[in-house]
């Protein structure tokens, strides 16, 4: 069983790295995912008494771990960690920036009061300062040292040490002033260690603000949802916070209020606009039995609705729950970042280490040796590392929440865009999956609204959904009663219709009548995938109908859309060859596998990966869901109220087709994000360190000074995540 906890304390990719080794050692868990920038871990156990173990496992690494808490207090937190960020940079800038300007400004003529002309009051103002930067980022020392002393050092340990090695150097010189040496004045770093901790608190800072942008997407979805609302209690209207509803009230929907609510409407006739949960544009008209949905607005009149869903079970709530359970999983590509970053923080510190000795050895001062110990470890923080992927995959999921494609995870939008052939079904997926009347030819001398209405009326008692479709088609029309009606099973219908009787069916029952429609073209109908319907009135042949399940209005751009984009598309249905080569044609695909049993898709799913392609099936995630499951990515396809997620792993909200094209295209855009990401990380780590360890200073150059470095490390992570929310700026070509 799984499980996901919000974990507390990560700074670095080495943390997330330490949380995953603690648990995937406790004994019945199967495997364990941390996701640094959702500050989120996903459990797989055998049983629920696993998850306790695990969590006191997470605390005794050094670490928070509790039960996932919902959306809105999750958001709440980020907006509460902004907040406090912002008030220990505010008070640490407060000591640093005077501590700087004390300690540089006689170096460059700036005006400093007299009083520190005396060395020790110049030495102990600083430290004073320090002190009180150091007591704002004390949190940088709990952390660091707890996670050296385990032996998992991270990136407070880095800081800790760092700042805690010019600290006390800086406290030596100060004792060697107060004893007489006045020019031990120049060998105090109390500024490096003031201006290291604000300047990281910046970087963390501004990190904490991006992260907020990425749940953008989740945060949009939940304003959906109105903060009150109308109910009907005891008789009287009362206006309760939505978060008060009960099961058993009744909602009083008004124009244009948003509904809190999954619900059927008890009484009142209005139109509801539902473009948020099945991407159509037009409003729904909705009556007595109808059934509306969270988020939707009502445009017109007045509703009362008994609720059926709230909360989290509503159609909206798993969208919101969707989202976020894949921004908070990991991609495959995030693993390379790991497995460096457990080893990267040790590795820093030897690095450091060495280093400093070498310069000694050298016969450098030991002043310059601690620059360069302090700026190869403030330079090389593996947070770009850790934040490369998920931030990317967290901007590209909202992203494409925002276009009405659900990814299930990050191990989705990753594998999507290897994607070499996409599998289409026919019904419902590149056609609208209801007959609708396509052609009507009236025998010569009969009038086409005449026979229309005519056969209108005779189906106007039937259920059959091709008779149904001439209804439809008729809807504007004053139709008379039948005087008598009888259903004909797997034939048609027989009616009289102002004392005419009116036969409407296939071709055996006019057979049976003897009743010829010889003269009428069959042949062509039946070439272009229709469905025949022959109407006789009074013994003789009136008129064809034809039906058919058309193909949807963006079905043929989608299919050219990913042709365009290099993938070969194919459909798969269990319809008759002739039918599929119509819809086929139509759709301007060439690759068709026709009369296929439903059982037997997973079967060509899986004889086209053995060919060596990389398979996505788009289907109605019902009916396809052994194909959705066999292929590399399954897509389900229709309106967001009845999705089936168990068998997919990309779930599309609308019902157009352009939004595979969209969702392959996003997943291009978000792998190249993170690659790009990554490919700066690990360029920064790999120049930075050599610079901060004296490389240049050694063939003549300039030597890094530590709080430059501690300003290139936060500049690093984001730029990462600057990088990451350029996704936001995504739009489908054509758009």
């Amino acid at each position: 069983m799984k499980k996901e906890f919000d974990i507390t304390g990560m700074t670095c990719a080495a943390c997330s790295s330490r949380i995953e080794r603690v648990v995937r050692k406790v004994e019945g868990v199967r495997e364990a995912s941390v996701n640094l920038a959702a500050e989120r871990m996903a459990v797989d156990a055998e049983n629920n008494a696993v998850f306790s173990a695990v969590i006191t496992a997470v605390e005794r690494a050094g670490f928070g771990a509790a039960e996932r808490k919902k959306n809105a207090a999750g958001l709440d937190k980020n907006a509460r960690k902004v907040r406090s960020m912002k008030t220990k940079l505010t008070l640490a800038a407060c000591f640093s920036v005077p501590l700087f300007y004390l300690a540089m400004g006689p170096m460059i003529g700036l005006p400093v009061p007299g009083l520190f002309d005396d060395p020790l009051i110049y030495a102990f103002t600083q430290m004073v300062l320090a002190i009180g930067t150091m007591i704002v980022g004390w949190k940088f020392y709990a952390v660091g040292y707890s996670a050296l002393f385990r032996g998992s050092p991270n990136m407070d340990s880095l800081i800790a040490v760092g700042t805690t090695a010019s600290f006390g150097y800086s406290i030596y010189s100060l004792f060697r002033i107060a004893n007489g040496n006045h020019h031990a004045a120049h060998e105090l770093y109390f500024e490096s260690v003031g201006v290291i901790i604000t300047l990281i608190l910046l970087g963390k800072t501004l990190e904490t603000i991006s992260k907020g942008k990425t749940s953008q997407a989740i945060k949009s979805l939940m304003k959906l949802v109105p903060a009150t609302t109308f109910v009907l209690r005891d008789g009287m209207e009362l206006e309760v916070p939505t978060s008060k509803l009960l099961a058993e009230d009744v909602l009083i929907l008004k124009p244009g209020s948003r509904v809190p609510a999954d619900g059927t409407v008890l009484s009142g006739n209005s139109a509801i606009d539902e473009s948020m949960l099945t991407g159509e544009s037009l409003p729904v008209d909705k009556g007595e039995g109808c059934r509306v949905f969270a988020g939707s607005i009502n445009q017109s009149g007045t509703l009362q609705v008994k609720i059926d869903r709230m909360g989290e079970d509503t159609a909206l709530g798993s969208m919101i729950r969707m989202v976020e359970d894949a921004q908070g999983s990991k991609a495959p590509i995030a693993r390379l970042a790991d497995v460096v970053s457990g080893y990267f923080v040790p590795a820093v510190m030897l690095i450091a280490l060495i280093a400093a000795a070498a310069w000694k050895i050298s016969g450098q001062s030991w002043g310059f040796c601690l620059s360069i110990l302090v700026s190869v470890l403030v330079i090389a923080c593996p947070c770009a590392l850790g934040l490369a992927t998920p931030t990317a995959i967290m901007v590209g999921i909202g992203k494409g929440a925002e276009y009405g494609i659900l990814f299930k995870n990050g191990e989705a939008v990753e594998e999507l865009h290897r994607i070499s052939t996409v599998v289409l079904d026919k019904t419902g997926t590149l056609t609208a999956g209801k007959p609708i009347l396509t052609d009507l030819i009236p025998a010569e001398g009969m009038d086409r609204t005449q026979l229309l209405t005519l056969a209108a009326a005779a189906e106007r008692p039937s259920e059959h959904p091709l008779g149904r479709s001439i209804l439809e088609a008729a809807k504007d029309f004053d139709l008379p009663d039948p005087e008598e009606f009888e259903a004909a099973v797997g034939r048609g219908v027989i009616a009289k219709v102002n004392g005419k009787k009116i036969l409407v069916g296939n071709a055996r029952m006019m057979a049976e009548s003897g009743i010829s429609f010889a003269v009428f073209p069959m042949e062509q109908l039946e070439k272009e995938g229709k469905t025949p319907i022959y109407i006789a009135i009074n013994g003789k042949p009136a008129g064809i109908a034809a039906v058919a399940d058309t193909l949807k209005a963006d079905s043929g751009a989608a299919v050219r859309m990913l042709q365009a984009q290099g993938v070969q598309v194919v459909m798969l249905t269990g319809d008759a060859r002739r039918t599929a080569e119509a819809i086929a044609k139509e759709a301007g695909i060439t690759e068709i596998r026709a009369e296929v049993l439903p059982g037997d898709k997973a079967a060509v799913i899986k004889e086209l990966q053995a060919s060596g392609q990389k398979v996505a099936m788009v289907g109605d995630g019902i009916n396809d869901a052994p194909a959705l499951a066999t292929a590399d990515v399954g897509i389900a396809i229709g309106s967001g109220t009845d999705i089936a997620i168990e068998s997919a792993d990309v779930v599309l909200m609308h019902s157009e087709l352009s939004a595979v094209p969209t969702a392959m295209e996003l997943s291009r855009r978000t792998i190249r994000n993170i690659r790009q990401n990554l490919f700066w990380a690990f360029a920064y780590n790999t120049l930075g360190i050599p610079v901060a360890a004296g490389l240049l200073y050694l063939f003549g150059g300039p030597l890094l000074n530590p709080m430059i470095g501690a300003a290139a490390m936060s500049l690093s992570s984001v730029s990462v995540l600057t990088n990451a929310l350029r996704l936001k700026r995504f739009k489908p070509k054509g758009e």
